[in-house]
């Protein structure tokens, strides 16, 4: 990283108070409960927020091309809380004291709710490092972090993690809306709390359209969520070396679903009103209905079941395969007390398109709004996968 202080620092609080007030933040954000970008900051959140405004940069990060150093070889090759502890002292031993006190942090979760869908720099309250911060070698231990933390397949978990960055490159190309925002440097990731086999800790990632979010206890992981995902453009762009599509197949999954229903069970499916985001996303926990709307899984065929369960498994593996498959079982065996519903039309290709799966534990979202950042015609996705026993870990402070 030879540049870590963008044209955004130059213009300070001046420009925090024009991107925060711009239309489109307001636009993304209204789904939101309680203070948010939209609300006037106090003297000391303006001061906080102007000195993370002039930590943001433009430099691509490029993750995608970072070799991981060979200091990672020590951790073995076996996979688990183990080596991921081991790859996470790697980095943190490697960092400067000013970076580790910006990605070490003490657990709460208060700290653990303070994640966005919106970009750095509508959102400066994201804890932790920014990736353009870190050196070339250490981002590559960030890359060994993630890949042992989330799935491996094509197009979800860790390559899916990837694409979000290459598509904040692509806006940073076309769009002169908080330009400096937009960037892969400007993802962060952060430990709320001290990783170990023995306490409490959460690895956050996030940045704009992104939340990673894994807690673990006693070296485990116990719980996954919030996850957020969201991508702009939505179509396949060509960003970094590589066509990028990794939110294509959650929406052509439920589409598949929604399709092979028929026209009673799409009846039954149907959602009152228009939807036009999702309802739990950012700053919005307390947001889930308490009854269930829509048709229940019990009425599907065995093949229409199949289908849901490919939908939900685009989200569940988005972290890595050991726990991924517990929270299917976990899916499966309470399939049938579960619904869904949609809003729009059934090919989910159209602005307020809608869909969500509701169970006991389980809540997805995928929601289809005009896009924002782009300057393109179209729509871009919002999406979220939430476990009601299991968000933050189950904690409550």
């Amino acid at each position: 990283m030879s540049k870590k202080i963008s044209t955004l620092s130059m213009i300070g609080a001046a420009l925090l108070t024009a991107v925060l007030s711009h239309p489109l933040v307001h636009a993304e954000s209204e789904h939101q409960q309680g203070p948010g970008p939209g609300h006037p900051p106090s003297p000391a959140d303006t001061a906080e927020n102007a000195a993370i405004q002039a930590r943001l940069g433009d430099t691509s990060t490029l993750m995608g091309s970072i070799a991981i150093p060979e200091s990672v070889d020590t951790c073995g090759d076996e996979p688990g809380v183990p080596r991921l502890l081991c790859l996470i002292e790697i980095l943190k031993s490697s960092v400067s004291d000013e970076v580790l006190a910006l990605m070490q942090l003490d657990y709460s979760v208060a700290e653990a709710k303070k994640w966005s869908n919106l970009p750095a720099g509508a959102f400066p309250s994201r804890p932790g490092v920014f990736l353009g911060e870190l050196k070339v070698e250490q981002r590559g231990v960030v890359k060994a972090i993630l890949m042992e933390a989330a799935g491996l397949k094509e197009n979800e978990g860790f390559d899916e993690l990837l694409q979000t960055l290459n598509a904040d490159d692509y806006i940073g190309t076309v769009s002169d809306d908080y330009k400096a925002g937009y960037s892969s440097f400007n993802a962060k990731i952060a430990f709320l709390g001290t990783p170990s086999q023995t306490g409490l800790w959460e690895l956050y990632y996030g940045g704009h359209h992104l939340a990673f979010s894994n807690t673990y206890k006693e070296g485990e992981l116990i719980g996954a969520t919030p996850s957020f995902r969201g991508i702009e453009p939505f179509h396949a762009f060509e960003m970094n070396g590589r066509t990028n599509i990794p939110m294509l197949q959650e929406r052509d999954t439920f589409a598949a679903l929604l399709n092979a229903l028929t026209p009673e069970q799409l009846k039954q499916a149907k959602l009152e009103g228009t939807y036009r985001d999702i309802l739990a996303g950012p700053q919005a926990d307390d947001a889930i209905p308490e009854e269930q709307e829509g048709l229940s899984v019990s009425q599907l065929t065995n093949t229409q079941k199949v289908l849901l369960l490919k939908a939900i498994a685009t989200y569940v593996e988005d972290i890595n395969a050991i726990d991924a498959k517990k929270y299917m079982d976990k899916y499966r065996e309470e399939l049938d007390d579960t619904v869904i519903g949609y809003s729009g039309t059934t090919d989910l290709n159209s602005e307020d398109d809608y869909v969500r799966v509701d169970g006991p534990s389980l809540w997805i979202e995928f929601s289809l709004q005009s896009n924002k950042s782009t300057n393109e015609k179209g729509n871009h996705p919002h999406s979220v996968w939430r476990d009601k026993t299991d968000d933050y870990g189950g904690q409550t402070e």
